[in-house]
């Protein structure tokens, strides 16, 4: 059973309004521990853009785009730890904000409420997603299957996500690599567990196989200014084409 992390009634995945970030996946815990713990343990690092910290790299690492000293990243680090560990909102994180911009004379791009948002959303969200995944595979022996879950009342819906919702597949399929939500900026897209007594009470089945995935070209600026070509699947923005709390490869081998 999925429930929203807090009140939130919609997934803002698509222009949606977010009302909260604070998912709970029933019948797992209540307590957030594993996202709590997750980003406890990323490591500050500073960056100039928000291209520096690349997919993976973002599970092991903490970084703001354009924060570019260590006690800047530490203190926004904290921020946002304190949302998860205290269950605040955003706009106690928005205050957090203006004093750490204060305190360090920041310069940003954007206007405040956008520029906090992104740092919000994209680290809590990321964050829940990774501690959900931990108890997904806690429970997977009786839970086998997980399912796609794109909440209706989005003002601009991504076509993609909305055709992904109530696909089913197996917790070990690889489509989850890539496709694990979050999917892109302010997507609040998520899944639910799935046991084979959910499958015959709700009368869902699962999927033959994974939908076919589409690699689109896109582009992206880097810190030096330069202009890099990446492929992505259709549906998920340069950057997000990864499962959160899947670690990078440090050691350069192909896997």
């Amino acid at each position: 059973m999925l429930r929203g992390f807090g009140t939130a009634n919609a997934c803002s995945c698509c222009g949606g309004v977010i009302t909260s970030l604070q998912a709970k996946v029933m019948p797992f815990s209540l307590d957030p521990v594993e996202a709590i713990d997750f980003l406890r343990r990323k490591v500050n690092v500073p960056t100039a853009t928000w291209t520096d910290l690349w997919e993976t790299e973002h599970s092991a690492a903490f970084g703001v785009a354009g924060a570019q000293t260590d006690a800047l990243v530490k203190d926004f680090h904290d921020a946002v730890q304190s949302f998860i560990d205290d269950g605040l909102t955003i706009e106690d994180f928005r205050r957090d904000f203006d004093r750490i911009v204060e305190d360090h004379g920041w310069d940003y791009n954007g206007s405040r409420g956008w520029r906090s948002r992104v740092i919000f959303d994209t680290n809590v969200s990321t964050a829940y997603a990774a501690g959900r995944w931990e108890q997904i595979q806690r429970v997977k022996r009786t839970r086998p299957y997980l399912r796609y879950v794109h909440l209706e009342g989005q003002q601009n819906p991504r076509p993609q996500h909305q055709a992904w919702h109530g696909l089913i597949l197996p917790v070990d399929d690889p489509w989850w690599l890539t496709h694990y939500p979050p999917n892109g900026w302010f997507c609040h897209c998520t899944v639910m567990s799935v046991s084979d007594s959910d499958l015959g009470r709700y009368g869902w089945s699962v999927a033959d196989q994974a939908p076919e995935t589409v690699m689109v070209e896109r582009q992206v600026r880097q810190s030096d200014g330069s202009i890099r070509t990446i492929f992505v699947p259709d549906g998920i923005d340069p950057g997000f084409a990864y499962r959160p709390g899947e670690m990078p490869n440090f050691s350069g081998e192909e896997e």
